[in-house]
């Protein structure tokens, strides 16, 4: 069976006016999975990322630590069906629905680095809302719209696969959650109860064999826990 490496991108800019940068942190993360790649003798065929720049720059980073253990790297492919869906765009057209229950929802979301806990809160709230499909807006890529890109990217992955390659795909929490709903059938609901326990650079793993695809791994960050540095496990 071929195996494809679900990798979330390393800890982003959270709060800052250009949330797709990777924090120094997030910098350290992909370094760090890309070594424990390496410790494992793990030999990729081909490594994908969506084209977002901390999906990209995981990517790169691990890559040139796999290629400085000496191990052959595949060219990096873009693809923008990893994408994350646009948790903004998400926010902006839901937020006016609740604020005549959570009056204070503005200005939390506006300052969330300052509001942690609460921001989490709304954003759950917010996302269960976008998911349920029932506040669908013109203009808003759905989710059912979401899990459509995101099944076509895992199908055309499949499509073009060898038998037995090793493949990493970089990508970010949602799209992760979007392929555990696919290929296990787990509600929406439960499966974004996952979601919020993804770690940054954390690995997941599909096994597949022709278009049939299991899940045999989620959510591993054992190469960060290996450094005794609490600091290193994120989640956003």
């Amino acid at each position: 069976m071929g195996s494809i490496y679900l990798i979330r991108h390393g800890q982003a800019s959270f709060g800052a006016d250009n949330y797709d940068k990777l924090s120094d942190i997030g910098i350290r993360q992909a370094e760090v999975v890309g070594e424990y790649l390496a410790q494992l003798g793990v030999t990729l065929d081909r490594c994908i990322s969506g084209d977002l720049q901390r999906q990209q720059h995981t990517a790169t980073s691990a890559l040139s630590k796999l290629h400085s253990a000496g191990i052959a790297v595949p060219d990096h492919e873009i693809n923008a069906a990893f994408n994350e869906f646009d948790a903004d765009a998400v926010v902006r057209a839901l937020l006016p629905g609740i604020l005549q229950d959570e009056p204070e929802a503005l200005d939390i979301m506006r300052n969330a680095a300052q509001h942690r806990a609460e921001f989490q809160r709304l954003f759950s709230l917010l996302i269960m809302r976008w998911v349920s499909g029932e506040y669908d807006i013109a203009g808003l890529q759905s989710w059912s719209a979401f899990v459509e890109q995101v099944q076509g990217g895992l199908q055309g992955l499949l499509d073009s696969a060898q038998s037995k390659q090793n493949i990493a795909v970089f990508t970010s929490g949602g799209t992760i959650t979007a392929l555990l709903h696919l290929i296990t059938g787990l509600p929406v609901a439960a499966a974004f109860e996952l979601n919020w326990q993804i770690v940054n650079t954390s690995l997941s793993c599909l096994k597949f064999r022709g278009n049939s695809v299991q899940l045999a791994s989620f959510n591993s960050h054992a190469h960060l826990q290996l450094l005794k540095a609490p600091q290193l496990i994120t989640y956003r």
